[in-house]
């Protein structure tokens, strides 16, 4: 997939990339014929069929012609013509992989794709249909290969639908976020071990054979959607992509929390990319936003139910000392760096306990890591009621604006501009962005080795030089965001960043004045739509039915009667997924995955009980068990969005605590941190840092009165008063410690002033963004980092912790 040599004599300036493939076979053997997009270049791929039960792949090194493999096939054709000579199989479009279960050894190939849109010029494709064939010939197979479990094994692996919602690309890294891809140079075998790349198991065997990744393609899981707006009478693509990760990968009832690694269930990472849709070889301005959503961090469960369509939460008090919460959120952290900011939208109160018993345990866990951290690298929990507040749509998104607002000043959003590569065909990197000069020295005041080479490599360049090219934009740190599924409540939260996220990337690009975009806008309306079918798609993949989207069906007038059906149809659909369907999807998915080897006299995988909670490793030694630190080394590094123009990574690429386990010693140094203060201020800078906003407020702030089913100390560890966002509290119905609102509200909007008072008639586009300073320069800042447009109490309140009641 990624770009690779098409020659013995050390880098070839120009990587080839094989996109177009025949399969031919004689008795003996399968030739693979495979070619670029343009023709010029042909390789062969021999797999050895005599083998029963092994896999013998060799790679002729020679770079054909046309012609030249021609010739070849017909000298291969004449040499076995005893046999039957060579025949043509299929036309392919490359390797998904290899696999084995008891009997032969299969492949696993596209034979048919479909364009689902394209990045920079670099086309997506999603898989139309694919072709499972055996390897060795029929006359050497053994009595295994007809056996009943083969058979069953063969059935169990086609449940997988690779042709649903998974994409690839040839020459574009789609495992990998925008920016990381613009800012590291990489290349070959590294983008299959991550995270998100699900057949990394059935093309490890060709991967280490070969020490090239030319024949196969990385298949990304999860979603992908593309559509051209009109902003200002001007095109821009719109693409949304999710990322599913492949870590502790399974359905609904059967992962859930975190595993010992530190995996979360339903771990996935959204990007929102927005370019300029010009004519092709133009430069184009480019921005991108990644947040995060994945399940609590805490060892728990549900045991399938058919009799219940609620069945219990059960928490495991397994891990006292919230290690593998804590390797959770070090594994955010050198993926996004810092700020990781957590909006947990679970119930705070139940009469019945649930969700509460979770939200308690998270807030101690949190709590709990904050205190072996300093103050700018603590987490930032924000706890918010979403269901007590989803009888009135406009409500809820407005609030959730407020919060995705704060989230985006804290990690700002990608942008930069690009020209077209040089090389035909060639991955995105560092050389695509067009820089100016002054500013490229700027921020590399402070440069390694590496960025002195980055800087070289783009300084040489004069033709992606200008005098009026913006500098470019960098997201540091996540959003992350998670409910009980991390499905239905997650996925409005996530359209709510998103649309906040979108306002300012138009604005970077200078399509639009404001950087916020009217709820009632057809702008919203048009992102609205995506992501909720990115919604649905998700929650078919982890709940088994398409996601509740209540609020959404609200902000469009939809009858309730309807919405209500709507909902009540979905809610048994999943229900009968989890009760009868998952079970089976799940040991599909193990198998998939790898994560289940089958072996001749061991248990079967349908005969083993579920592995909630557990490496499937547990079952003995015919399933497959990586070496944990090696994983975990390779699962921090996944995803990384964090290398700004080669100075690398900032100081909060360090882990979360200063006692490594030993899981962690092996990792990688973090890069000297680049000072903000050598990169000039953008449009974006926030007017609050993080301290300033999200400081350690637990200590000082007393406990708010509301109901809990634990110490009351031990579960409100919410470091950022989300009250103060609503005039109606986030408390309970009828609870008799809740606070006068009225009163409430009129204190607040009198300390936070005319600007934060939330005004539920009054839409985002008249009450403008939060953030003022648009062109705002360090010397409008004051010696506190908080600007002068807030009143001093609040400014009080950020600096020093000052509690909002009397």
């Amino acid at each position: 997939m990624a770009s690779e040599n098409c020659s013995d004599g050390g880098l070839d300036p120009n990587p080839c990339y094989l996109q177009k493939f025949r399969l031919y076979e004689t008795r003996s053997h399968f030739y693979m014929i495979g070619r670029d997009k343009n023709g010029t270049v042909w390789r062969v791929l021999k797999i050895d069929r005599l083998e029963p039960s092994e896999l013998n792949i060799l790679e002729d090194s020679t770079t054909f012609s046309e012609i030249e493999c021609s010739d070849l096939l017909r000298r291969i054709h004449d040499g076995n013509r005893a046999t039957g000579g060579l025949k043509f199989v299929t036309a392919c479009y490359g390797i998904i992989g290899f696999v084995k279960f008891l009997g032969p050894y299969y492949m696993l190939l596209i034979t048919k794709r479909r364009k689902i849109g394209a990045i920079c010029g670099h086309t997506i494709y999603a898989i139309t249909k694919i072709e499972m064939i055996t390897i060795p010939n029929s006359s050497v197979q053994s009595n295994m290969a007809y056996s009943k479990n083969e058979k069953r094994y063969k059935k169990l692996l086609c449940t997988v639908d690779l042709t649903k919602d998974f994409f690839f690309s040839y020459s574009y890294n789609v495992m990998h976020s925008l920016q990381r891809n613009l800012c590291k140079n990489e290349k070959g075998l590294v983008h299959y071990e991550t995270m998100f790349v699900w057949n990394e198991f059935l093309t490890r065997g060709i991967r280490n054979n070969l020490k090239n990744t030319l024949w196969t393609v990385a298949l990304v899981y999860g979603f992908f959607k593309q559509v051209k707006l009109t902003v200002s009478g001007r095109d821009v693509k719109l693409t949304l992509m999710a990322r599913r990760s492949r870590h502790y990968a399974g359905t609904r009832y059967l992962k859930r929390g975190v595993n010992e690694k530190g995996r979360v269930a339903n771990d996935v990472e959204t990007e929102q990319i927005v370019f300029e849709d010009v004519p092709e070889g133009c430069p184009t301005q480019i921005s991108s936003v990644v947040q995060n959503r994945g399940s609590i961090p805490l060892f728990w469960s549900q045991e399938t139910s058919r009799m219940n369509l609620k069945p219990d939460i059960i928490l495991s008090k397994k891990d006292p000392n919230y290690e593998a919460t804590k390797l959770h959120f070090e594994n955010l952290a050198r993926r996004y760096g810092n700020p990781i900011i957590i909006l947990n939208l679970i119930k705070r109160c139940e009469k019945k306990p649930r969700e509460t018993i979770l939200r308690t345990e998270f807030a101690k866990a949190i709590r709990f890591i904050n205190k072996s951290l300093s103050k700018e690298n603590r987490l930032r929990f924000l706890h918010w009621d979403l269901n007590r507040h989803s009888r009135k749509a406009t409500n809820v998104l407005e609030l959730l604006g407020r919060v995705s607002d704060y989230a985006l000043n804290l990690t700002g959003i990608f942008y930069c501009q690009v020209t077209p590569n040089r090389i035909p065909d060639g991955l995105l990197n560092l050389s695509c962005l067009v820089q100016n000069d002054e500013h490229f020295v700027q921020i590399h005041s402070h440069k390694s080795d590496d960025s002195e080479k980055l800087e070289k490599n783009v300084g040489s360049d004069k033709q992606n030089s200008t005098e009026n090219v913006k500098p470019p934009m960098f997201q540091n740190g996540v959003l992350r965001t998670n409910c009980i599924d991390c499905l239905d409540r997650t996925n409005v939260a996530q359209y709510s960043y998103g649309l906040m996220a979108l306002g300012r990337q138009l604005h970077a690009m200078g399509f639009t004045e404001s950087q916020t975009i009217d709820q009632n806008s057809p702008l919203a309306e048009d992102l609205m739509v995506v992501y909720e079918k990115m919604g649905d798609t998700l929650a078919l993949q982890y709940g088994g039915s398409a996601a509740h989207n209540k609020i959404f069906c609200q902000r469009r007038g939809q009858w309730q009667a309807a919405t209500q059906s709507q909902e009540l149809f979905r809610t048994l659909q999943r229900y009968y997924s989890n009760a009868y369907m998952d079970a089976e999807k799940q040991s599909a998915i193990n198998l998939f995955l790898g994560h289940f080897q089958p072996q001749q006299d061991k248990p079967a995988l349908w005969e083993l009980d579920s592995d909630q909670h557990y490496s499937v490793g547990r079952h003995g030694s015919n399933l497959l068990n990586e070496d944990a630190r090696t994983s975990f080394k390779r699962s921090l590094s996944d995803g990384n969005i964090l290398c700004p123009m080669g100075a690398s990574n900032v100081r909060h690429h360090q882990p979360l605590s200063e006692n490594r386990d030993v899981a962690t010693h092996d990792l990688p140094e973090p890069s000297p941190e680049m000072p903000t203060r050598d990169i000039s201020y953008s449009r974006f800078t926030p007017r609050l840092s993080c301290r300033q906003l999200f400081g350690d407020m637990q200590d000082q702030f007393p406990e708010s009165n509301h109901i809990c089913y634990e110490n009351a100390d031990e579960c409100n560890c919410t470091n950022f008063d989300m009250d103060w966002l609503s005039s109606s509290g986030n408390s309970c119905d009828g609870d008799v410690y809740d606070r006068s609102t009225t009163g409430l509200s009129a204190e607040i909007n009198e300390i936070i002033g005319a600007e934060l008072r939330i005004d539920t008639a009054t839409s985002p586009s008249e009450s403008g963004s939060s953030i003022r300073g648009v062109d705002r320069t360090a010397s409008e800042v004051t010696s506190d980092g908080i600007t002068n447009e807030y009143s001093e109490k609040f400014a009080d309140w950020v600096t020093n912790g000052v509690w909002f009641f009397r």
